[in-house]
């Protein structure tokens, strides 16, 4: 069962996730019972910055993030398990949220607190009503100022039959409606769509793409979106637990706007 957020995951990974136009090395590795995780990234003047980070557990609080970045911020992420099915959590970056994530049966609710400013709190529940058949929805709810009131509400829902798989979520309080869509074609191919819907738009193509598992190179993907823009990536492992990916994009046929990232992870 996955949470309201993740309803339409399956599609959105497919088109979103291992596209970049950065070049980064991540290298995680045990310093006894902690996971230390040290992560560079090289700017477009060639500038290099890091962040280090760790995770363990203590008296059944699990550190899930400690990490001390380049710019002198810190980000924690904690987590505890008080019952069965229950889950709070506290995340600290440029905010503080206090979550709390409960599971029954075929239902998943979360709810979250902005417990710096006081100043928001929201929550989602997603519900599986049949098999391969999830509803759910989110609000959110502005606690003070002059925006204090609901400020968001949306729904969605999604069905998974065999090799396919589709997705409904509402966005900016029922004004627009978000389609993602994934096909397998088999054990290799997959592809994927995703769309958007409103009145001042009838139909926008965000983009389509696709993945292709081959064992001699990798994984490629490749995808092309509304704004002309045509991207592709391959992910390979060179060595036991040393993965690499390669990215690309370029507008149209304007090569000047070509970009390209590497990221190594290990």
């Amino acid at each position: 069962m996955p949470k309201f957020a993740d309803i339409a995951k399956g599609p959105n990974d497919l088109l979103n996730e291992d596209y970049t136009s950065s070049v980064t090395l991540k290298c995680k590795s045990s310093a006894g019972p902690v996971g230390v995780t040290i992560e560079t990234e090289r700017s477009a003047s060639g500038a290099l910055s890091s962040k280090v980070g760790g995770k363990f557990a203590y008296a059944g609080l699990n550190f899930d993030k400690v990490q001390a970045k380049a710019d002198g911020s810190n980000v924690l992420e904690t987590s505890l398990v008080p019952c069965k099915g229950c889950k709070v959590t506290f995340k600290a970056n440029k905010g503080a949220d206090l979550g709390v994530e409960y599971t029954a049966g075929s239902i998943i609710t979360t709810g979250s607190l902005d417990v710096l400013n006081m100043s928001k709190v929201s929550t989602s529940t997603c519900i599986g009503v049949a098999p391969g058949i999830n509803v759910g929805g989110d609000l959110s709810y502005n606690l003070s100022g002059d925006k204090a009131g609901l400020s968001s509400y949306n729904f969605g829902a999604s069905y998974a039959t065999g090799p396919l798989f589709a997705s409904v979520t509402s966005a900016n309080k029922f004004s627009q409606f978000n389609v993602s869509a994934m096909y397998k074609v088999n054990k290799d191919l997959s592809i994927a769509s995703s769309t958007t819907h409103s009145s001042a738009k009838a139909c926008d193509v965000l983009a389509i793409g696709g993945a292709y598992n081959m064992a001699s190179v990798g994984t490629i993907k490749a995808k092309v979106g509304s704004n002309g823009v045509t991207s592709a990536c391959i992910i390979k492992e060179v060595a036991p637990k040393v993965n690499v990916t390669a990215s690309g994009s370029i507008s149209g046929a304007d090569f000047s706007t070509f970009k390209y990232g590497v990221g190594i992870t290990m």
